[in-house]
């Protein structure tokens, strides 16, 4: 029997189909993205890692800082909750199982996994400095979880490393791959101390909503450039040229910020 081949107009023709059914929207900034893998699918593997990485890493014990991390985690989840349910878009928290733990490590370092997993490093404090600055923080790293953009980089990954192989195959196929391309879509290293950052349009969109997501929870947006100033000199001008980095430049950030409190600010409840 003679195999029949797709010619290469009708591949590409499947293969816009495909992406256009798995394009989904960023909340407020109503960016179009690529999301090849279910949420559930993600949230299952998030809390499994989530799960490990608590047993690996020591906890602090520091009672009043861990209050702190917790207590506005929890303003925070209570703000994107509002929010989604303002915009009739609830379900799409779904599934969530939200927990903020503060973690031992001197590294400057907070990540959210998909599913509200959240953890902060005791090495950030001196930065954030007070509860206010740590919103600016928590905001930050809920929004690359609100905003997909794990699930975003997972499926690009998916797609040009590992040839569209759907998640629950790749996992039991080629685990140690995915296990990579796992850790470099969500930001979080193997080992504490680890920072893998998203890519500039990521971080730029997830400052953004963090501005909005910390003033519905009663923190001053205005506080954030602050975070960010004290964030520059921490590292000591010792950043990569804007073109060379994953992250927007410090000056840059800071530009983008100030440009978006106004906006910011509607949302501002103290």
């Amino acid at each position: 029997m003679k195999t029949k081949y797709l010619s290469l107009p009708v591949l590409v023709s499947v293969l816009l189909i495909f992406v256009s059914v798995s394009c989904s929207k960023v909340p407020i900034t109503g960016r179009r993205q690529l999301n090849l893998i279910p949420s559930s699918e993600l949230m299952t593997m998030s809390f499994q890692q989530y799960g490990e990485f608590l047993k690996e890493n020591k906890l602090s014990t520091d009672a009043k800082n861990s209050a702190m991390v917790k207590s506005v985690g929890k303003k925070i989840q209570k703000s994107v909750e509002q929010y989604f349910a303002e915009k009739g878009m609830s379900s799409q928290l779904k599934g969530y199982q939200w927990e903020f733990n503060l973690v031992e490590s001197p590294e400057a370092n907070a990540w959210c996994m998909p599913g509200g997993k959240v953890v902060f490093y005791t090495g950030i404090l001196p930065i954030t400095k007070d509860e206010t600055g740590l919103a600016v923080v928590m905001g930050h790293e809920v929004a690359h979880a609100i905003a997909e953009h794990g699930n975003e980089r997972m499926s690009q990954g998916l797609l040009t490393q590992l040839g569209g192989m759907a998640l629950a195959v790749a996992i039991q196929e080629k685990p140690e791959q995915t296990q990579a391309l796992w850790m470099t879509a969500f930001g979080v290293g193997s080992q504490v101390g680890v920072m893998l950052p998203f890519s500039r349009l990521h971080e730029s969109e997830a400052d953004r909503l963090g501005l909005i997501f910390m003033a519905m929870a009663g923190y001053d947006p205005n506080q954030a450039v602050g975070f960010w100033e004290r964030m520059a000199k921490m590292k000591g001008g010792q950043s990569p040229p804007e073109f060379l980095s994953t992250h927007p430049s410090d000056a840059t950030r800071i530009a983008q910020i100030k440009k978006w409190l106004p906006e910011a600010m509607k949302y501002y409840k103290k």
